[in-house]
């Protein structure tokens, strides 16, 4: 059984009625002895396949389950009901084209993004930030507006990743500058103030007295990563590469490369400046 197909039955009803509060759920009415509802079976099973996760096939063989069958008033199969907040709000009796199924189930489907984005609610909800930030960078791939934006700053000022998060909070419009994005302005400067360390300003003195110092430049990218300062961090260590590539004895590249891996293969600025030393090594 797959997750966004099941069978329904007395037992699972009621839980999927309180489903259908967070993700519209369709009941699929069919029958063995109606060779038509087949065809608008395939059609729901292959929608539920292509649109995975945004809404739940619920299908009610009424050979077995004629009580559900008389609860719900059907009267002919096949029958689809579209349940959302619990209450039925759409659905058609006998059998239709596969197109038109489609276009019944577009009107009252959420888009993948905000699928996401409901997937990655509790995450937020529960400090998971690591686990909802793949989440929320596909969402923002899909739909880059008020919501993707403000879900995944919160996950990055999680993570200190102050840098990337000041950048989203920056392209947050007017119109969706609520309570919510005042709260994650004020934790982007409580975070840019406790990534300011007495260790980062006292590197920063040495170096601006001593710039030809490579040793105080690593040493510097190390304490800009651990205060979540990556760009600052890699910035600095690229500058070096391009001087050489075998800077401060090598301890630049392998500082360089050790700082892009901790970052990860999706974290945006770790793929621009992986892109950027490829560029210096072909």
């Amino acid at each position: 059984m797959q997750e966004f197909i099941v069978d329904v039955n007395a037992q699972n009803i009621q839980q999927l009625v309180e489903a259908s509060m967070q993700r519209p759920v369709v009941l699929n009415f069919h029958s063995t002895q109606v060779p038509e509802c087949q065809g608008v079976s395939d059609a729901l099973t292959a929608q539920a396949q292509q649109r995975v996760g945004q809404f739940v096939l619920a299908n009610v063989n009424c050979d077995t389950e004629m009580e559900l069958a008389q609860y719900f008033r059907i009267q002919a199969l096949p029958t689809v009901l579209i349940l959302s907040q619990g209450q039925p709000v759409d659905g058609f009796a006998g059998p239709q084209p596969a197109e038109m199924i489609a276009q019944v189930l577009e009107k009252h489907l959420p888009a993948a993004w905000q699928v996401k984005l409901q997937e990655a609610a509790p995450l937020l909800q529960s400090k998971a930030f690591d686990q909802a930030l793949p989440l929320l960078r596909e969402a923002l791939a899909e739909e880059a507006n008020g919501e993707t934006r403000l879900a995944l700053a919160e996950a990055l000022l999680g993570l200190k990743k102050a840098e990337e998060a000041e950048t989203l909070l920056a392209q947050v419009g007017l119109a969706d500058q609520d309570s919510r994005y005042q709260s994650l302005m004020a934790q982007l400067e409580l975070l840019k103030d406790s990534a300011d360390t007495p260790e980062i300003r006292s590197l920063q003195d040495r170096l601006a007295a001593e710039p030809d110092n490579q040793a105080l430049v690593v040493e510097l990218a190390v304490q800009l990563h651990q205060a979540g300062r990556n760009e600052e961090a890699l910035e600095g260590l690229l500058a070096l590469l391009r001087q050489r590539m075998d800077a401060a004895d090598g301890e630049a590249r392998k500082t360089f490369l050790d700082i892009v891996k901790a970052l990860g293969p999706t974290d945006p600025v770790a793929a621009r400046f992986r892109r950027q030393f490829y560029g210096l090594l072909y």
